[in-house]
């Protein structure tokens, strides 16, 4: 997976597990998610899904089965295996969105980016368009207080997973 396609991925598990929690269509659900790409890095945008609303009880269950649904999947194959299905799936839209783009339509899609001020690399919403990259969306505006509370402590988790990614690549050339 490509490190454009695991913001997909994340936002490909929002959309199923808003679909089955609220009997809709994942296709017809959009939804932010942005941050990193493992456990409480993650950061669905719940405020923002419009057309539904969440009780706090059911926002908080989400988001934690957002953050750590490649586990599910993990335990499912009693640890025989990932969420490969999953990311062949956040793949193929990525590619779509990238193939869409190209033809002129405006596609965003959440992907991580390089940064000056705080985690090195930070999911959030990007445009992309037949030139390539149109906008970077880093200002996140107004979040709810709870997501607000998961962004403060998502970064320090953040940095270091970039720190691990960083490292082993460098030990790799």
């Amino acid at each position: 997976v490509s490190t454009q396609s695991t913001g997909t991925l994340d936002v490909v598990r929002a959309r199923t597990f808003i679909g089955e929690l609220k009997g809709l269509d994942p296709a017809d659900i959009d939804v932010t998610v942005v941050g990193g790409h493992s456990g409480i890095t993650i950061l669905p945008l719940l405020s923002r899904v419009k057309g539904v609303s969440f009780t706090q009880e059911e926002i908080e269950a989400l988001t934690h089965r957002i953050q750590f649904g490649g586990d599910e999947v993990v335990k499912a194959k009693a640890g025989a295996g990932s969420a490969t299905l999953s990311m062949a799936f956040a793949g193929a839209e990525m590619t779509a969105s990238v193939i869409r783009a190209a033809a002129g339509e405006a596609v965003t899609e959440c992907t991580f980016v390089a940064q000056q001020e705080g985690p090195a690399f930070f999911s959030c919403p990007v445009e992309l368009n037949a030139e390539g990259v149109k906008t970077i969306h880093r200002d996140l505006g107004v979040l709810s207080d709870y997501e607000q509370k998961l962004l403060g402590e998502l970064e320090g988790e953040l940095n270091k997973n970039v720190e691990k990614g960083v490292s082993f690549v460098n030990s790799q050339y």
